[in-house]
């Protein structure tokens, strides 16, 4: 039995990330500190949104210098049967273990080659580039060549951010809204009971067999779904934003159509964005008996009595209209900002993104005290055009992303601790067990990019003008959830799609 010479890992495949954006490294082997630049050149092009095609060519004598330092290597140590050690010629040599040292001359290459290009391009990518190294040899003569397409974040200027005028929406709540709210608050308590009379109002079930049709074609059916009366109804599949207006005053018995828009998830591709009618065959009118308001039942809510509870409803409608507020300064300050910048984002990003979209909307929320019911609420509403509102959340990124850099925006581990710490008392948990929640849930970088675009925000409102405006209507009507689809068939994966659509692995969140 022979000891036979083998390159250091010859059968390592660099899994390679693009420069700055990612965080794998092609190999374990990292290029000896000092050593000196590649000879290459580097050609790029656009092949669509956010998306560039890039070719690398690194000079002959590049390879040719490492090749002849690993195999003069095993020249020197090298065991070969018939020779004594370190006595085998070189072309032995080079004929047995031209593979291998190919092999890892590539690794070595591509990795040198790789971290000088995120030195020397300016490329901010946004997902692993779709490099297979499998499909990438060393040629017998000429330079080593390899190319790869990646996202990369949209290029443009930034008008001016600073001195904006602003629009606040105030608004003085009402006995009607307070005791609105408290409804809402109690009705998952409370009993639901017959109402002989009918006459469906606001808070009241309904009990009805459904047919949804698309013209004159019934696209699905469903036999006495039930539905807590609201302005706005979510569906899985779709919304109902007259809900309330188109149902009230209905009666056991009747017959009422309800609009639904179906949404970007909906399972008929043709059905998406589309207005369908929805049949209601009322079988029961029903009342929600709300629960009495005893001292057992109020400590329940940390209060003592019915005027604590009313000082609560107020915090809690309070801080939801500073929560509109915040959005609509936002959304106006995107709006400025942005308003020059006409660029569009691929779809594949956009259907990766979606869900971590969510994921940083459900995190400001939190971080906001939202409750978690009025969160499921309104990323139902999000859910119902998840495509569009994705495109437009990943846009605001960008643009606050940019001005952060320019404004040297940070965020810092003890600012992250600061945030949980917030967090967990809003929601009276201990700062460990919202972290080691945050961490299973792979959201401590979506917290860090929303503390950072908070605090450009802030930056950005700091400058501005204010103009108080009446809210007229509530801006964010209560809606009603059904956790059942209006069309039949199963529903489009957002997340199977995301999948399908990465390059090599699912992609970091924009870096921030």
């Amino acid at each position: 039995m022979t000891d036979e010479p083998k390159a250091e890992n010859p059968g390592t495949d660099p899994t390679t990330t693009a420069p700055e954006g990612a965080s794998a490294t092609a190999t374990e082997e990292k290029p000896e500190e000092g050593a000196k630049k590649l000879k290459q050149t580097v050609e790029m092009r656009d092949i669509g949104p956010c998306k560039k095609h890039i070719k690398v060519i690194v000079d002959r004598v590049n390879v040719d210098e490492l090749m002849d330092i690993k195999f003069k290597e095993l020249v020197r140590g090298g065991v070969v049967a018939g020779f004594r050690p370190g006595k085998a010629p070189r072309k032995i040599i080079v004929r047995r273990f031209h593979k291998e040292v190919a092999q890892e001359v590539k690794n070595q290459l591509l990795v040198a080659s790789l971290e000088q290009l995120a030195e020397d391009e300016d490329i901010a990518p946004l997902s692993p580039p779709n490099i297979n190294p499998d499909k990438i040899e060393i040629p017998q003569e000429g330079p080593f060549i390899y190319e790869f397409d990646v996202e990369v974040r949209p290029e443009f200027d930034l008008p001016e951010y600073k001195g904006l005028k602003i629009r606040r929406p105030v608004h003085t709540f009402t006995d009607e809204e307070y005791q609105q709210e408290e409804r809402r608050l109690l009705s998952a308590d409370g009993q639901i009971v017959p109402k002989p009379e009918g006459n469906a109002q606001v808070g009241d079930v309904l009990v009805a067999d459904v047919v949804t049709r698309d013209g004159d074609k019934e696209v699905g059916s469903k036999r006495e779904m039930q539905f807590h009366i609201e302005k706005q109804i979510a569906f899985k599949d779709c919304m109902a934003p007259r809900f309330a207006e188109q149902v009230q005053g209905a009666n056991a018995g009747e017959q009422r159509t309800v609009d639904v828009v179906m949404s970007a998830q909906v399972a008929d591709p043709a059905l998406r964005g589309k207005t369908l009618h929805m049949q209601l065959d009322i079988k029961e009118v029903k009342a929600v008996r709300l629960p009495e308001l005893n001292e057992e039942y109020l400590n329940r809510f940390g209060v003592q009595n019915v005027e604590q509870l009313r000082e609560l409803l107020k915090v809690v409608l309070e801080r939801r209209l500073e929560y509109q507020q915040n959005r609509s300064a936002r959304e106006q300050i995107l709006q400025h900002i942005a308003a020059s910048a006409k660029w569009d984002l691929p779809e594949d990003l956009l259907i990766r993104q979606a869900r971590r979209a969510i994921a940083r909307r459900i995190m400001e929320m939190r971080s906001e005290g939202i409750s978690e019911d009025e969160i499921k609420r309104r990323i139902r509403l999000m859910e119902q055009d998840i495509l569009r509102t994705t495109e437009l959340g990943l846009k605001e990124h960008f643009v606050l992303q940019k001005i952060a850099e320019v404004e040297k925006i940070e965020v810092s581990d003890e600012d992250l601790d600061d945030e949980i710490e917030r967090i967990a008392a809003q929601n009276d948990e201990s700062p460990r067990k919202v972290r080691a929640r945050l961490e299973k849930e792979e959201m401590l970088e979506a917290l860090a990019a929303e503390m950072i675009e908070r605090k450009t925000v802030e930056l950005i409102l700091q400058s501005a003008e204010y103009e108080d405006v009446p809210i007229g209507e509530q801006a964010e009507p209560n809606v009603g959830v059904v956790e059942e689809q209006a069309v039949s068939g199963e529903m489009r994966d957002l997340a199977a799609e995301a999948a399908q659509s990465a390059p090599t692995e699912t992609p970091a969140e924009p870096a921030s």
